[in-house]
């Protein structure tokens, strides 16, 4: 059993083939979270959810499309949080690197998201690229947060003061790669308490298949990869990261 905690299934990539993607991944004794960038793709997220019993969906307001903040747009928002299969807020966070949206606009929107999970006692999918000492300040402005570092590529150090939050870690495809110091050494320092995998697909495809489409059921080879680095079985770092999904999504086994 792997929980693949960040898929976006709603992609136009999957257009055509999410279904038979979900399918074998279920079928392989997975969980799934299908994680919602704008509302248009929350509310595909949650359609997709509903059509399979281990599926689940993400809301939010990506930081890269937070130019269309506004008050009135984020309450659409609030009518999705009812649906039984929303499990958490996101994704939504900073991100620096492309220069696509104003900084003000985004600390607004991830503000604002910060007390939407905040108020309706849900995790919160953080996405930050470089970006991190500016994520992290304004998720302490809020106290303890329940949430998840999405896609974690921080340093080894910055991983303890997101623990202390209350964040999870979660890691995806750049931990197979061969050239990938930072994230290998997070996988081997992170508690197996405070650890979760995914693979964002379709982006971030892991080793064997980098350059190709990323698939959900890929995520294997995140889990093998984190084993060998952790000098575990891949069974033992499945479980444990399985409990720990269920645990932060408030989720039965």
């Amino acid at each position: 059993m792997i929980f693949n905690t960040h898929t976006h299934l709603n992609d136009k990539a999957f257009r055509d083939n999410y279904k038979e993607v979900i399918e074998k991944s279920l079928d392989m004794g997975m969980r799934l979270v299908v994680v919602g960038y704008d509302f248009e793709s929350s509310v595909s997220a949650i359609n997709i959810a509903e059509q399979f019993e281990g599926v689940y969906a993400a809301v939010g307001l990506h930081p890269t499309d937070s130019s269309v903040f506004t008050l009135k747009y984020m309450e659409q928002f609030n009518e999705l949080l009812k649906n039984p299969k929303v499990i958490a807020i996101g994704e939504c966070g900073l991100d620096f690197h492309w220069d696509t949206c104003p900084k003000d606009l985004q600390i607004d929107s991830f503000n604002y998201q910060i007390e939407l999970a905040i108020k309706h006692d849900l995790p919160l999918i953080v996405h930050s690229r470089d970006s991190i000492e500016e994520t992290y300040n304004l998720l302490a402005a809020h106290g303890t947060i329940k949430g998840i570092m999405h896609c974690y590529s921080g340093s080894v150090e910055m991983v303890h003061r997101f623990l202390n939050l209350g964040m999870y870690i979660s890691l995806a495809g750049p931990v197979t790669f061969k050239n990938a110091k930072t994230p290998k050494e997070v996988a081997k320092h992170v508690p197996i308490e405070k650890l979760l995998v995914e693979t964002d697909c379709p982006y971030l495809t892991p080793h064997p298949f980098r350059g190709k489409e990323n698939r959900a059921y890929f995520i294997t080879y995140v889990v093998d990869e984190i084993a060998r680095l952790r000098e575990m079985t891949s069974d033992q770092v499945a479980e444990a990261t399985w409990e720990n999904a269920n645990n932060i999504f408030g989720l039965k086994e």
